[in-house]
């Protein structure tokens, strides 16, 4: 993700979500050493972006978003692949997230990546207010 990217992103983020990051959310992201965000995209189209805080070996996935009409292409599965790799690559051995629990696309899609459920947070989420499955797996470092 560069910041040329972020009125796209930012656009995605309130298209998606009910409380979105701010273009200057991103912003600030892009500038933290410890962040790592990624976009898909065609030609200047961004499709989808996902990123990642890391601390030491563990990192929080913060953000998966893929476009409404791009759904279905597997496009959110190469990009976490993709968020994975880099992590490993980068010592983290530790990856979380939290996830509505009513999201059972996204969930399905995690437990594929090999993220089990750890717990739950009780009204983690806002409009509407909804508790988060809490979501890890774990790498094997080489």
């Amino acid at each position: 993700m560069k910041e040329k990217d972020l009125p796209q992103v930012a656009a995605i983020e309130a298209s998606i979500f009910s409380q979105p990051w701010s273009e200057k959310g991103f912003l600030d992201a892009l500038h933290q050493k410890a962040a790592f965000y990624l976009v898909a995209a065609e030609k200047e189209k961004i499709l989808g972006y996902c990123g990642f805080y890391q601390s030491f070996d563990e990192a929080d996935i913060t953000n998966v978003a893929v476009r409404e009409s791009e759904r279905g292409r597997g496009m959110a599965r190469a990009m976490l692949t993709e968020l994975l790799k880099e992590g490993k690559n980068r010592g983290v051995a530790h990856f979380t997230l939290e996830v509505r629990v009513s999201n059972a696309p996204a969930i399905h899609l995690y437990e594929k990546l090999g993220f089990t459920s750890a717990g739950i947070r009780k009204n983690f989420y806002d409009c509407p207010k909804e508790d988060a499955m809490i979501m890890w797996r774990h790498e094997a470092l080489d």
